[in-house]
C-alpha cells in the first residue's frame, strides 16, 4: 500500500527542521484489482447473440419431379415502381406489349405522389389480398429513395411486396423515358 517516510532531524548544526514527509504509492493492488474487475465482468457478461432472420424458402424441385405450369398473374393485383436517376420514380401496372414511353407514369415520393399511387392501385385490385408491390431500382438510383419506397410499404400497409432487378424490356422504355424529358427537379 501507502507508505509514508519520517527523516529525521538534523543535529548537526543544532537547527531543528520540520519534518518532510515523502509518499510513495505501491501501484500493485490497483492493478490486481483493476484485474480482478476485468476477470469478473467479462465472465459475468451475457454476450450479443447474432439475430438470424428465418425465411422460409421452398423446398428445391427433384430432378424426376415434373415442372409446375406457369402462373397467370392478374396485373390489376400488383404494381411494379421503378427507382430512376435525380430522384424520379415511375410505376406501371402492364406487360411488355402493353408498356410505352405513355404508359409508364411519373410521380413524386411524396405523399400527393407514390403514396396515392399505391393506395389507388390497392383499392383497384381484383384480390387486395394478393397485391403485390414490385420495386425495380435502377442502376442509377440512389440508396435514399429505395429507403423511401420501403417506407411508403409500411406507410400504405402493404405487406406483400418484393425488390427485383428490372426487366431489360422495361429498361428500354425508361431509358426512352428519362433520354427524353427533362429531370425533375431534386428533393
Amino acid at each position: 500500500m501507502a507508505e509514508v517516510q519520517v527523516q529525521e532531524k538534523s543535529e548537526k548544526g543544532g537547527k531543528v527542521r520540520s519534518k518532510k514527509q515523502s509518499t510513495k504509492v505501491d501501484m500493485t493492488p490497483m492493478v490486481d484489482l483493476n484485474f480482478l474487475m476485468l476477470m469478473f465482468f467479462m465472465f459475468t457478461t451475457t454476450f450479443s447473440k447474432p439475430n438470424v432472420m428465418d425465411l422460409g424458402l421452398p423446398a428445391k424441385p427433384k430432378v424426376d419431379q415434373p415442372k409446375p405450369q406457369d402462373t397467370q398473374i392478374d396485373l390489376t393485383n400488383s404494381i411494379s415502381l421503378i427507382i430512376g436517376k435525380d430522384n424520379r420514380i415511375f410505376y406501371h401496372q402492364l406487360d411488355q406489349a402493353g408498356l410505352n414511353e405513355q404508359t409508364l407514369q411519373e410521380t413524386t415520393y411524396d405523399r400527393e405522389g407514390i403514396t396515392k399511387v399505391i393506395e389507388q392501385a390497392k383499392r383497384n385490385a381484383k384480390d387486395v389480398t394478393k397485391f403485390t408491390v414490385i420495386i425495380k431500382p435502377t442502376d442509377d438510383a440512389v440508396y435514399k429513395n429505395f429507403v423511401d419506397i420501403l417506407d411508403e410499404m409500411a406507410i400504405t400497409k402493404s405487406e406483400q411486396y418484393g425488390v427485383t432487378d428490372i426487366k431489360p424490356w422495361e429498361k428500354v422504355i425508361y431509358d426512352k423515358k428519362v433520354g427524353g424529358s427533362t429531370p425533375a427537379p431534386a428533393q
